[in-house]
């Protein structure tokens, strides 16, 4: 799944470690997360959301042009 984590995680200048410990899995997760190749539950895009100060739709509603 495409998403946004990436470019908004670093754009807040925080690490992947940062962030998965924030939301409480571990820092490959993450990673999985951002490449596209791990889709996260619901609960999880939530705590990522709520913990980067973004949206759902902002962090993964993809957009077909």
């Amino acid at each position: 799944m495409k998403n946004n984590v990436k470019i908004t995680r670093i754009k807040m200048n925080i690490t992947q470690q940062e962030l998965a410990q924030r939301v409480g899995v571990a820092r490959q997760t993450i990673g999985l997360i951002e490449k596209g190749e791990y889709n996260p539950s619901l609960q999880l895009c939530i705590a990522i959301a709520k913990e980067l100060n973004k949206t759902l739709d902002d962090l993964f509603w993809k957009v077909e042009r």
